[in-house]
């Protein structure tokens, strides 16, 4: 891995450059091989911080320097970098028992739980997430997350001398976290664009390793955005419905968009929780552009690559938006599909023909998958009878053949 010199403040000592690769790595969050290395640097910023990047944006220019001729931290950071490449290159699982496998997973979640030293997650949903790409890490299989990159995060909270509780958001500065701009071909900054009202919302792309696999964020803090846009991705699950929307429309959309711009052909769309179900969208969009066929062709064609994991155990969990408010966003991104607002609206809806019903993301997820599991198999048994009004001509029972799994069994 290449760290420009001008992104480390202060810049590292010749020799110590190994120290950036370790720490940009995200592996060290559950493999703690290297705690000694962060421990000899400046233990009292270690445990204060838990953040190894963090540190070599802090530490004393001096203290670097004194590390860089000290044979014994030199000897012990070669060893480490070596044993870490060699981890990272060598065949896991799944290439060792898929080696002629050309499979690619693009795995899209509001929230990662990986570690406090990136802090974009509130809870089960992220530390789930967090969970499958270290074990995808681990496993060797080629999996991409894509998120978003929060400004503030979830709040932090704090209990007060009455005991009332008091929220703090902490400002998340993107300098401090384990992440890196992602770079075009020519060395630009990859951003991606999405039709908004009033103009064009921009999205600048991040990178944050994780062992074998990547996962990139999306954000909205562009200064070339309105000041009320540059906050779409201020605060993990902030604001009313219209962020909400927002944010999922920046999941969903903009993170197919990513994918696409990068060159990056997914075979697999696993969707965490339906709020990202519009990627399933997109995905038709962009199947639809290259194959020069109608919107529900392309439906068809790619339904069969994605994957819904459903959360929630309550349908009052589900995130539904209003028809106006779907119109306000996505009536023009409808009318490029060929479906209108009404036919968008249909696949989010219990009953399509209904002019009345919210959009909801869970069930346009539901209708854009193939696969649909839960997290459990009691969980299952829950989720066969919330979603048993999309299958009203089969019994609870009848949805699903395995744990979690939600379609409709065959007679």
């Amino acid at each position: 891995m290449t760290v420009s010199s001008y992104y480390l403040l202060p810049p590292l000592p010749q020799g110590l450059e190994g120290l950036a690769e370790l720490s940009l790595d995200l592996r060290w969050s559950w493999n703690h091989t290297a705690d000694k290395l962060w421990n000899y640097i400046d233990s009292e910023l270690w445990s204060m911080t838990s953040n190894p990047w963090l540190m070599l944006q802090t530490v004393k220019t001096n203290r670097l320097k004194a590390l860089a001729t000290d044979s014994t931290f030199r000897g012990l950071m070669d060893k480490l970098v070596a044993e870490h490449r060699e981890a990272i290159g060598e065949k896991a699982w799944f290439q060792q028992n898929h080696f002629e496998s050309t499979l690619e997973v693009a795995y899209f979640s509001m929230e990662y739980g990986l570690s406090e030293a990136l802090p974009i997650y509130s809870g089960g949903l992220g530390i789930l997430a967090g969970d499958y790409l270290k074990t995808a890490s681990d496993l060797g299989v080629p999996v991409i997350g894509v998120g978003l990159l929060y400004q503030q995060g979830y709040f932090r909270q704090a209990v007060d001398a009455h005991g009332d509780q008091t929220e703090f958001y902490p400002y998340n500065d993107p300098g401090q976290l384990p992440i890196m701009p992602v770079r075009n071909q020519n060395g630009e900054w990859l951003r991606v664009m999405i039709d908004f009202p009033g103009g064009t919302l921009w999205l600048r792309a991040w990178e944050a390793v994780v062992g074998r696999v990547k996962l990139y964020l999306l954000d909205s803090n562009d200064p070339v955005n309105s000041p009320p846009d540059r906050g779409i991705t201020s605060e993990l699950y902030g604001g009313g419905p219209e962020m909400r929307l927002q944010q999922e429309i920046v999941l969903g959309i903009g993170g197919w968009r990513l994918l696409d711009a990068m060159g990056i052909k997914s075979e697999v769309c696993h969707l965490n929780e339906g709020h990202a179900a519009l990627a399933v969208v997109e995905r038709a969009r962009s199947f639809m552009l290259s194959e020069h066929q109608p919107f529900k062709v392309a439906l068809a064609a790619t339904r069969a690559g994605n994957v819904f994991t459903t959360h929630t155990p309550v349908e009052a969990g589900f995130d539904r938006f209003s028809p106006e408010l779907v119109s306000r966003y996505l009536a023009n991104y409808a009318d490029q599909l060929g479906i209108g607002l009404d036919g968008l609206l249909a696949l989010g809806r219990q009953d399509p023909a209904s002019s009345q019903e919210p959009l909801n993301m869970a069930f346009l997820a539901m209708r854009g998958s193939g696969v649909v599991n839960g997290v459990s198999q009691l969980h299952g048994e829950v989720s066969r009878h919330i979603f048993q009004p999309l299958f009203p001509r089969w019994p609870p029972g009848g949805i699903g053949v395995l744990a979690g799994e939600l379609a409709p069994r065959r007679p």
